[in-house]
């Protein structure tokens, strides 16, 4: 077999390339002496500075748990995603699984995940800081799974019968075909998912489990901290370094990846006008950068020959049964002791508090389901209209990215303060906070459905004079659908997983809580009653399956039958 070899030319070095060889030194210095920081022994104590000095110390923590999170994700996603959408026999279970791991709040993790990563890692702060990179995973994967599922699962008809004209072995199809296809969703949900770990970082970086309090260095702990002693100069100081972060970021890495991922999209007429990043025509001026993608791609290609469709036909084995039988009764033996575990757990809570969490349950339900059709009301024209005009886009969505990003957890507090002394305050106040933390998975999926239709349809409804409503009808809710009933989905697992911070509330000294479920969740996960956390966690659970499983399921399926390309 004959491989494309790349011929040995001189290298020159820019400035470029000595900007890139620098960040990345900065990058692994910074990752050495935080590894060293995590062997510290971990103390449970009142242990966070307000010092503005400490700021770039504890948000370059804060990064790097993000980081670490978002690579956490990005492998679950493409794996999870990947595996529903080609396994037709597993795709009910998994999607139903992944209804009700994304309807699980991220307290209701924190007790297992803390507690059994302290016991694995008894020494040093490693078992406490894998702890908070595993929350903040909780809070950043579910919908990135839903998109690369969409998609692989929305495959258009023409490429699918172009890559059995090609003869691609399943990994060719997945490298070439499928894994481009999926990129402008995974991209655009990536930005929420990242937006979702800021949201949820406060609750990841410091809290309570019974009489022990965890404190871990970072923006979270620090606004958290902030918060709790009512110090709106530490509130703003700690809420504009974010926004500085954000912005950074929003720059340096998702605009240069929003612009890349446009030459997977498909279409049969090409465009005027497409998102652009001065950051990454920088990078493809770097020598270095273009040596390494050469060698990526000579790498990638042997790799890709060697699982052709023949030799991949050749190789195949299929696997002993008896191995399928072992791993079933290895996973039914799991699965029954848990449930077993978890009904004796259960048992233990009384029957009136039954009643106070189904009737918890329904106001919840009142408040996510307001916060979920005022999301829709306005995201889905401003999203349309952001989506199909490339000019509006090129201004709008960096705004609307940084908007996205800046955790609304953060300006809670300040809100908090406007609206404490108003009757009921605290209840529209935490409407505010789940509409504040979920319309924006509903306007990203929004963008990106729009953004994906191609110019040929558009140029279809120009030719047969679409206007007005017609065009909403015809055109574009068709085309939408699918990716506004997949953000609406994770809409409504993110708002119920914002009760628990929306609804019970650390502010100058005191607790201020609102009678809901989230409340319920994050009193008993303070308290330490993991009985009542279970069964308030199970509660959630049954109602937003009841609620996919029911309602959305069942847009998504008509989206998928009838609007798919």
């Amino acid at each position: 077999m004959i491989y494309r070899t790349i011929p040995i030319r001189r290298v020159k070095i820019s400035i470029i390339d000595v900007g890139i060889i620098l960040l990345l030194f900065a990058f692994i210095y910074g990752i050495i002496s935080t590894a060293k920081e995590w062997r510290e022994i971990p103390t449970y104590t009142l242990n966070i500075s307000l010092s503005p000095k400490n700021l770039p110390v504890y948000a370059w923590f804060s990064i790097l748990r993000q980081f670490l999170a978002y690579i956490l994700s990005l492998a679950f996603s493409i794996t999870y995603g990947y595996i529903a959408s080609h396994n037709k026999t597993l795709e009910p279970f998994m999607i139903a699984l992944l209804d009700i791991l994304q309807s699980v709040p991220v307290l209701s993790f924190m007790p297992g995940v803390i507690l059994g990563l302290i016991a694995i890692f008894p020494y040093g702060r490693i078992g406490v800081e894998l702890g908070s990179i595993v929350l903040i995973f909780t809070g950043q994967v579910w919908n990135m799974a839903f998109s690369v599922y969409g998609s692989m699962s929305s495959l258009p008809r023409d490429l699918r019968e172009a890559s059995e004209v090609f003869n691609l072995s399943p990994f060719q199809k997945f490298l070439y075909v499928e894994l481009p296809y999926s990129t402008i969703g995974l991209v655009l949900n990536s930005m929420m998912s990242v937006a979702g770990g800021w949201f949820f970082l406060m609750a990841c970086e410091m809290f309570t489990l019974g009489d022990r309090d965890f404190r871990l260095p970072g923006l979270g702990s620090y606004l958290q901290l902030a918060a709790i002693k009512g110090d709106t100069k530490a509130i703003l100081m700690g809420l504009a370094t974010m926004i500085a972060i954000i912005v950074l970021i929003d720059q340096l890495i998702w605009r240069p990846l929003i612009a890349w991922a446009q030459k997977f999209k498909v279409e049969l007429t090409a465009r005027n006008n497409v998102p652009t990043s001065t950051i990454l025509m920088i990078l493809q001026r770097s020598t270095i950068l273009t040596r390494i993608n050469q060698v990526i791609d000579t790498f990638m290609e042997r790799i890709t020959n060697r699982f052709s469709k023949k030799e991949y036909i050749e190789r195949r084995v299929n696997p002993f049964p008896i191995l399928k039988f072992i791993f079933l009764g290895l996973f039914l033996i799991i699965i029954g002791y848990a449930s077993v575990r978890l009904i004796f757990l259960i048992s233990s809570v009384p029957v009136s508090m039954w009643g106070e969490i189904i009737i918890s349950d329904l106001l919840t339900l009142l408040r996510v389901t307001i916060a979920v059709v005022l999301s829709i009301a306005w995201t889905l024209p401003v999203g349309v209209t952001i989506g199909m005009n490339p000019k509006i886009s090129t201004v709008m969505q960096p705004i609307v990215q940084i908007l996205a990003s800046i955790p609304a957890t953060a300006v809670f507090p300040i809100i908090l303060m406007w609206l404490i002394n108003l009757r009921g305050g605290l209840s529209v106040a935490s409407i505010l906070l789940m509409l504040l933390g979920t319309q924006w998975y509903i306007l990203f999926n929004v963008i990106a459905g729009a953004m994906s239709i191609p110019s040929d349809l558009k140029e279809a409804a120009e030719v047969f004079q679409l206007k007005g409503m017609e065009r909403w009808r015809r055109l574009i809710i068709p085309a939408v659908l699918p990716y506004l009933v997949t953000g609406a989905i994770t809409a409504t697992g993110g708002a119920w997983n914002a009760s628990i911070v929306s609804e019970y509330v650390h502010f100058g000294g005191r607790i201020i809580m609102v009678r809901g479920l989230g409340a319920l969740i994050s009193n008993s996960a303070d308290k330490g009653d993991i009985g009542v956390l279970t069964a308030s966690t199970i509660m959630m659970i049954i109602t937003v399956t009841l609620i996919n499983r029911f309602f959305w399921r069942r847009l998504y399926w008509l989206a998928e039958e009838h609007y798919s390309l």
